[in-house]
């Protein structure tokens, strides 16, 4: 039978699964296909990494080795969902609620000093971060609006806010000594074994990773951000918010730059409470109050310190003298500095610019902001957006064009910052990268404290991504823009390697340039304003970044892309959209019984499933399964079943059974198949007779607080009950 594996993640996507996969279970199978479902959820990564110490009934396999093992086959075809890329507070707070449910695994080891907390670091550094998705994409990413999205969008435009010629919104960035202007690149000339080396002032020499298998003609970078700059860079930009009379917020990415950001996002805290530091910096540490963790993490801890609320006091006091913060929630006082994960700059500085440029201040109103983005590579681009806005105001997403993506990710093109080949230097010196040979390759001085990272992005992957541009230019007929800067080590190597691999392909009559990345954007903003699209063709950083940035402004959310990877060995990876994992809809429905995620993505990843299966396995059924889905998600968006935004509504649950209920129609409708269609229109009349009684069974328990049994790792059968309450919709699908 053919094969979907479709993912268990986290919040709210996983609680929408438990609605919706009963309904793509039940119908897959009338089409000899076979659902299964793998957990590579946040807690599912962490029980798998210690099997040793569970029990049988606790122990689970890894399930994220086995679909990146999958991913490098033909017959992959995978429903990847969106999971929390955990920040170190996530983790730790997952392995308590793990330890309460009766998981004996170990506490996360801040400083670990024996073998048994450097071992528990060791598989605790496999899970957080963006552990998932380089294992899984064994491919590059094509990222687009489905044209029923894009259409709906049109008849139905978002709010954007107002922008002011004179708003005095704008991004801070350092432009010396980061990460762009440090940075060197080698291509290999044959396989080698690579050694990352931290060579002291004194002559001493410390191995920082043994062991980097490289290929040959793979591209290597090293680049580092020197922390003394930007301690003064950062007080600068505290100083100019308050001059200007704006928020002070920062944008960076303590996700998938598990390694880096963290660190960067330490130095901001570290500058803005330099006075709490100079204070009380022995006692915090001594307590093992680490400002990487967030303000939350160190106010959380202050309670076990005898001089805690003098601490807390100052604290307060710093916040309350200014310059004024932006504000995740302005009514709790949480600050932009309080959880690393809270603002990450792909999602935050889109939603920036599509509300007027503003974010929110303690008085709980809209004010303009200062977003400082340490490291240059892609400030500019919000620069220029922030600039296109002031000058020409709000764009219109009734009218204005599209910028899908293409995006360099596959083999972990270009995972900058998240993996083990980044590093504080332990001291002031040189790291270096040496080959086999005992030749350094690469090598930066270095400080105490500065952050050093390296990368890799193999050759394959980028064969295949100036085929997968090439392939979707010509397909859609739109001009395509590699954003690459010839003034940056790494990009000017690959505007060599991209000239040279378009020469294999037919590119006539089509429109493929190479641009930086802020002419790029400002050629794309002056297309969309015209209505006119543009293929984005980027590395893997910028690919997240734009995927959030341009859905966001054209859509209203970028959770309703289209983002399919072909994978590279001939199967297929479907994601769903780029929208996160939506943990305040977790706190809503635990309050109210009312879950607003909007499960669209998982419609569009589901039909473009179903239509590689019937391509890579010949099942004609499948594609009766695609093209009804298709259609049944346009009649969708025409009548407006997405999840409503006030109680009484449909919610998620809601949404799920109108989209079954128009898919079955569909299906019972279509001619290519008519025993498919006599299978589905029994249960297509049920539930279109029984659609008043199934509304209502799903819309009454709103309004109280339902028990999941868990955030992390919710029980299944209270979250079932949960997510399925109508009894006549079960009944129907059981009996179907």
């Amino acid at each position: 039978m053919a094969k979907i594996i479709y993912t268990l993640t986290d919040e709210a996507p996983l609680l929408a699964t438990y609605s919706f996969l009963p309904i793509i279970a039940a119908y897959a199978k009338k089409a000899g296909v076979d659902v299964e479902t793998r957990d590579i959820s946040l807690a599912g990564r962490i029980v798998a990494q210690f099997p040793e110490r569970l029990t049988d009934e606790q122990r689970i396999g890894d399930a994220l080795a086995e679909l990146g093992d999958l991913a490098k086959t033909p017959e992959a075809n995978i429903i990847k969902l969106p999971n929390i890329s955990a920040s170190i507070p996530q983790l730790k707070a997952a392995v308590k609620e793990l330890q309460s449910q009766g998981y004996d695994i170990p506490d996360y080891p801040d400083d670990p000093q024996t073998d048994d907390e450097k071992a528990a670091r060791a598989r605790y550094d496999k899970v957080k971060g963006s552990a998932v998705n380089p294992v899984l994409r064994e491919g590059n990413s094509d990222r687009r609006a489905p044209l029923s999205v894009k259409n709906y969008a049109r008849k139905h435009p978002h709010r954007m806010g107002a922008w002011s010629s004179d708003s005095k919104t704008n991004v801070a960035t350092m432009g010396v000594d980061d990460f762009r202007s440090s940075e060197k690149t080698v291509v290999l000339p044959a396989d080698d074994t690579l050694t990352i080396e931290f060579v002291g002032a004194d002559g001493s020499t410390r191995v920082l990773r043994q062991s980097v298998p490289v290929l040959a003609n793979e591209v290597v970078d090293a680049t580092v951000l020197h922390v003394g700059p930007l301690e003064t860079f950062l007080q600068a930009q505290i100083d100019r918010a308050e001059a200007e009379g704006v928020l002070f917020s920062v944008h960076l990415k303590a996700t998938m730059m598990k390694v880096s950001d963290p660190i960067i996002f330490g130095h901001v805290i570290r500058v803005y409470f330099a006075d709490v530091f100079a204070e009380y910096g022995d006692d915090l540490a001594a307590a093992g109050l680490n400002p990487n963790d967030g303000l939350n993490a160190m106010l959380q801890g202050l309670d076990a310190l005898p001089n805690g609320a003098e601490i807390r006091a100052a604290f307060e006091q710093r916040i309350a003298d200014g310059p004024d913060m932006a504000m995740v929630d302005s009514d709790k006082g949480i600050t932009n500095l309080h959880v690393p994960s809270d603002v990450i700059v792909d999602a935050s500085m889109p939603a920036m610019i599509r509300t007027s440029g503003h974010m929110w201040g303690p008085d709980g109103d809209e004010h303009d902001t200062l977003a400082v983005i340490p490291d240059s590579s892609y400030a500019g681009i919000y620069q220029a957006t922030i600039d296109d806005c002031r000058t020409n105001g709000a764009f219109d997403p009734a009218t204005m064009g599209s910028v899908p993506n293409v995006g360099l990710m596959a083999q972990a093109a270009e995972e900058y910052g998240s993996h083990d080949k980044t590093f504080q230097a332990p001291g002031d010196g040189t790291i270096r990268v040496v080959n086999s040979a005992g030749d350094t390759l690469l090598e930066h001085e270095v400080s105490t404290g500065d952050i050093w990272r390296a990368c890799q992005t193999k050759d394959v992957p980028i064969r295949d991504w100036v085929k997968l541009a090439v392939t979707r230019a010509r397909a859609s007929d739109t001009p395509a823009v590699f954003w690459l800067d010839e003034s940056r080590s790494h990009d000017a190597t690959l505007i060599g390697l991209v000239r040279k691999y378009l020469q294999d392909h037919d590119t006539d009559g089509l429109q493929i340039e190479i641009m930086s990345p802020v002419d790029a954007i400002t050629f794309s903003l002056e297309r969309i304003r015209r209505g006119e699209d543009t293929i984005s063709v980027t590395g893997n950083v910028l690919r997240d970044y734009l995927t959030d940035l341009f859905p966001i402004m054209e859509l209203g959310t970028s959770a309703k892309m289209l983002s399919v990877v072909p994978l590279i060995a001939g199967g297929g990876l479907f994601e769903t959209g780029a929208g996160g994992s939506a943990p305040k809809h977790v706190q809503q429905l635990v309050e109210q019984d009312y879950l607003r995620w909007d499960s669209l993505g998982e419609f569009l990843a589901l039909a473009v499933s179903f239509e590689h299966l019937a391509t890579s396995t010949g099942n004609a059924r499948a594609q009766v399964l695609a093209d009804t889905l298709d259609r049944a998600t346009g009649r969708f968006l025409d009548e407006d079943k997405s999840p409503g935004r006030k109680l009484g509504s449909i919610d998620n649950r809601g949404s799920h059974f109108f989209l079954g209920l128009f898919w079955a129609e569909e299906i019972a409708a279509q001619t290519e198949d008519a025993e498919l269609a006599a299978l589905f229109a029994d249960l297509a009349g049920k539930l279109r007779s029984h659609e008043q009684q199934i509304t209502e069974e799903l819309i009454a328990p709103q309004g109280t607080a339902v028990d999941i049994g868990g955030y992390y790792r919710p029980d299944a059968a209270k979250t079932e009950a949960v997510m399925r309450p109508s009894a006549t919709l079960n009944e129907a699908l059981a009996a179907f």
